[in-house]
């Protein structure tokens, strides 16, 4: 599987992790950077590029890490098609896959450690969408909110 890896300056720290985590599983990693804590990378421009890799069809699922995740899943779940979370335990990281078709995970590098990191990329790249009907059902419902225009 081609997988999109970003990282912005507070990141960075699980990217090396990460990277060698993917290699070891037989995954193709698409490196959109950063590899230094200088310059600061604005996770939104991090979301952006890993959305539009899968977007495209460049990576079949994505990686994204910043300080806590969480800023970087609500960014990346803005962009239509992405479904982005910030998960820090097994099951969610597995889960959010068979059941919502998660298809970026999102770490905190201030939160969690390489070991775990390394854990929760396995879980997420092992995992498949179920494809059940209810399943199927809800995600048909996301797509429609997302054709929803809000005004304000």
């Amino acid at each position: 599987m081609k997988v999109a890896v970003a990282f912005d300056h507070r990141g960075v720290k699980l990217r090396e992790r990460v990277l060698a985590e993917l290699a070891a599983l037989g995954h193709e990693s698409v490196d959109l950077g950063t590899d230094s804590t200088e310059p600061r990378i604005d996770y939104p421009d991090k979301a952006r590029e890993v959305g539009e890799s899968i977007r495209s069809g460049d990576s079949e699922r994505a990686v994204l890490v910043c300080g806590s995740g969480v800023g970087a899943s609500v960014a990346a779940s803005k962009i239509a098609g992405i479904r982005a979370a910030v998960c820090h335990d097994i099951y969610s990281a597995h889960q959010g896959v068979e059941h919502d078709d998660m298809n970026v995970l999102c770490l905190g590098s201030e939160v969690i450690g390489a070991e775990l990191a390394a854990e929760l990329v396995r879980a997420f790249v092992s995992a498949r969408f179920d494809g059940g009907e209810r399943y199927v059902r809800r995600l048909e419902k996301i797509e429609e909110m997302e054709g929803e225009r809000t005004y304000g």
